[in-house]
C-alpha cells in the first residue's frame, strides 16, 4: 500500500503532526499500536494533568472544562474527540515491527495487526512519534522479577490494608502514594534522593509534607532498594542496613525511550544524552525524510518535552513536507 506520510503513534504529538499535515493538502495514516492515547490511558484512574487545558489542545480545537487542570478521563474524551472531528486516518492495534529504507529513498514499513496479520506500506516520509510509556525503568536487584513488583499504578483500591512501598520521589512516587494512603495502605516512600524533586507538582507536596509529618505515610530520603524479599523489603540509608514488612512494591522511577527502533532505522543516537540527532527547525533527523515528534525527540529526559511543547513538533515537519513536495506552499 502505498502511502503519502506515515506517522508511528497515536500520542497527541502524533494527531498534531497528522492535522498539520492535513492542513497542507496530505492525507497522513496514523499506524498505533494500541488506540488513541494509548499513553494517557494508561496513567492512573485518577490522574490529574500538570498542564492547564489550552496547553493541551491541538489542531485548533478547544479543550474546555470546569476546572483548572484537567483529568485523564478528560484528556481521553477530548482526544478522542479532535480524532473525530479532524477525521483522522488512525489504523489502531497495528504494530510497527520494522521500517527500512528502500533503493529509491522511500520507507517500507511493516506492521502486525492484533490478529496476526501482517502489512506492508511505502512512503516519502515517516514521522516517529512514539513515547516512553512502553519502558519503564526496572530495578536491578534480587527479587525485582517478583509478581509483587509494579511499575505502573493504575489505582489503589487493591492494596487496602497492605504494606506497600513505593521507590521514587517524583511526581509519579508523589500522586501513587496519596492514592494509596487515601485507600488505607500503610505506605513507605523510599527515595535515593536528599529531597524531594523539583518536579513535583506544587499544588499537592504540602498534602504529602502534611501526611508524612502526622505519621501517616512513612518516608525515607537517601534510600536504596538492596532487595526484595515475598514479606520484606531490604533497603540502606547512610550505610544502615533496615529490613520492613511489605505486601507490594511500585516502583515509580521513570521511563525510557526505545533506542533499538530507531538505530535499526540509521537514526543517529548520543550515547551521553541518548537524544536522536535531528534539526530542531524541522524535526528530521540524520536519515533524510525521517522525523521525530514528540517526547521521543528528548532522549533520556523524559521531563524535556512534553505534550504542550511536543504539539508544535508536527507544524515543523509539515512545513518541511509540504515545501519538499511543492504541496501547500
Amino acid at each position: 500500500m502505498r502511502e503519502e506520510v506515515i506517522i508511528v503513534g497515536a500520542g497527541p504529538c502524533g494527531l498534531a503532526a497528522a492535522i498539520a499535515l492535513q492542513d497542507k493538502g496530505f492525507k497522513p495514516l496514523i499506524i498505533e499500536k494500541g488506540n488513541v492515547v494509548d499513553a494517557i490511558y494508561r496513567f492512573p484512574t485518577h490522574q490529574t494533568f500538570f498542564s492547564t487545558p489550552e496547553k493541551l489542545e491541538i489542531g485548533d480545537v478547544p479543550f474546555i472544562i470546569h476546572e483548572r487542570k484537567p483529568s485523564r478521563s478528560q484528556a481521553l474524551a477530548y482526544y478522542r474527540e479532535v480524532a473525530r472531528l479532524k477525521q483522522l486516518r488512525i489504523n489502531s492495534y497495528e504494530k510497527v515491527e520494522h521500517i527500512t529504507r528502500q533503493t529509491d529513498g522511500s520507507f517500507l514499513v511493516e506492521s502486525r495487526r492484533k490478529n496476526g496479520e501482517r502489512r506492508s506500506y511505502s512512503a516519502p516520509y515517516v514521522i516517529v512519534a512514539t513515547g516512553y510509556y512502553d519502558h519503564p525503568n526496572t530495578l536491578d536487584v534480587p527479587g525485582a522479577d517478583l509478581d509483587k513488583v509494579f511499575y505502573y499504578f493504575k489505582e489503589a483500591h487493591p492494596f487496602y490494608n497492605q504494606d506497600v512501598v513505593v521507590i521514587g520521589g517524583k511526581n509519579s512516587a508523589v500522586d501513587a502514594t496519596l492514592q494509596l494512603e487515601k485507600a488505607g495502605a500503610r505506605v513507605t516512600v523510599l527515595y535515593r534522593g536528599k529531597e524531594f524533586s523539583q518536579d513535583v507538582k506544587p499544588w499537592v507536596l504540602p498534602e504529602f509534607l502534611s501526611l508524612i509529618r502526622h505519621g501517616k505515610i512513612t518516608m525515607e530520603f537517601e534510600a536504596e532498594v538492596k532487595e526484595i524479599r515475598p514479606d520484606e523489603v531490604v533497603y540502606q540509608v547512610k550505610g544502615e542496613q533496615k529490613t520492613i514488612k511489605n505486601d507490594f512494591v511500585f516502583a515509580m522511577i521513570g521511563y525510557h525511550p526505545d533506542h533499538t527502533f530507531l538505530t535499526r532505522i540509521g537514526v543517529k543516537i548520543d550515547q551521553t544524552t541518548g537524544r536522536p540527532q535531528y534539526d530542531e527547525q524541522t524535526m528530521e533527523t540524520n536519515v533524510p525524510n525521517l522525523f521525530v515528534a514528540g517526547v521521543i525527540a528528548a532522549g533520556n529526559n523524559a521531563n524535556e518535552i512534553f505534550i504542550e511543547n511536543g504539539r508544535f513538533h508536527g507544524p515543523k515537519i509539515a512545513e518541511t513536507i509540504a515545501r519538499r513536495s511543492r504541496k501547500g506552499v
